[in-house]
């Protein structure tokens, strides 16, 4: 009686946020993607947890499905998503600790695709990478769904959606540009697909503005694409100069760059130059088929002379002797 008993609580609080990063940012389909996981106070003992993210457009937020192979997480602060085809999105999460304690979820990153995908898809009008200051553009998305959002993911790291910045008309957002419009955009379903992701860039100097005329979608080999200089005040321009990756490939009178069948080696970053303006450089992807278009044929070939062969070994048999 009349002792005194003292009495110690410790609370554990849960550890910061962590960073996730995914390398590479823009996808070749069929490539592996790098996931990440950084916590505050890296030491012995994190097990980490990987995510997909699938769009819930009813909440506008993300549900996040464990990857495979890591229901009890992994040792290692990085894991490797194989085969990935299309745009995707990622969260991190990681734990310590009996009773374990857990992070909060990483922020979402994305690995981009260019690739148009059927389920979703966007497209964009008018149809180019580079648009002037304060230019409307179009970003309609169609697919598998009746409900869709536009993301944008901007160059000083922040995502937000179409409502946020414009209002969504059906499936299309209409915006008019401006500086903070240097972007990437995708579009998300109500059914859970990502679309195929695209770059934007504003051309923000009024008075001195010019752009290159490129396809804002990879262009599949062997087909043929037209490049263009556009000066805000006039639509064509004569005696364009023309240069991919710094090096400078036509200095004459035409008005566009041709290529009647592009090949993996045009993907590249293209410029234009008139009258002592220079555009900013886009890249333009090419988009490679499994089998070269020579190969088709050489393979038709094959396959015509063994139906020949085996139709006149079958003629011969049946030929009375």
């Amino acid at each position: 009686a009349g002792g005194s008993v003292t009495l110690t609580c410790s609370v554990n609080p849960s550890p910061d946020k962590p960073v996730l990063t995914v390398s590479p940012s823009w996808l070749s389909p069929g490539a592996s993607v790098t996931l990440n996981c950084e916590v505050e106070h890296p030491s012995a003992g994190w097990r980490f947890y990987w995510y997909k993210t699938v769009p819930d457009l009813s909440h506008n937020s993300y549900i996040y499905e464990l990857l495979p192979g890591n229901s009890s997480g992994t040792e290692q602060d990085s894991y490797i998503v194989h085969g990935q085809t299309h745009t995707a999105g990622y969260v991190c999460r990681a734990g310590r600790g009996d009773p374990v304690f857990y992070t909060d979820n990483s922020e979402p990153k994305f690995v981009w695709s260019g690739d148009l995908h059927p389920a979703a898809s966007l497209t964009v009008n008018p149809d180019r990478v580079q648009h002037f200051y304060s230019d409307s553009v179009s970003l309609s998305c169609e697919g598998n769904s009746a409900e869709w959002r536009v993301k944008r993911f901007n160059e000083h790291g922040y995502q937000s959606d179409c409502s946020d910045w414009r209002r969504m008309t059906g499936s299309t957002c209409n915006m008019r540009l401006y500086w903070y419009g240097n972007a990437v955009y995708w579009c998300e379903s109500g059914s859970g697909e990502f679309s195929n992701a695209v770059n934007i860039t504003v051309q923000s100097d009024y008075y001195y503005d010019i752009i290159l005329v490129s396809p804002v979608h990879p262009v599949t080999e062997g087909e043929s694409v037209s490049l263009g200089c556009r000066f805000r005040t006039e639509e064509k321009l004569s005696s364009v100069f023309f240069y991919h990756n710094d090096k400078l490939i036509q200095n004459d009178t035409r008005q566009e760059l041709n290529i009647s069948a592009v090949s993996k080696s045009d993907e590249g970053f293209y410029k234009c130059q008139w009258s002592g303006r220079k555009s900013a450089q886009s890249w333009m992807s090419v988009k490679v088929l499994c089998c070269p278009r020579s190969a088709f044929k050489f393979i038709l070939i094959i396959i015509s002379l063994l139906l020949l062969f085996l139709t006149f070994h079958l003629v011969v048999i049946n030929i009375p002797h």
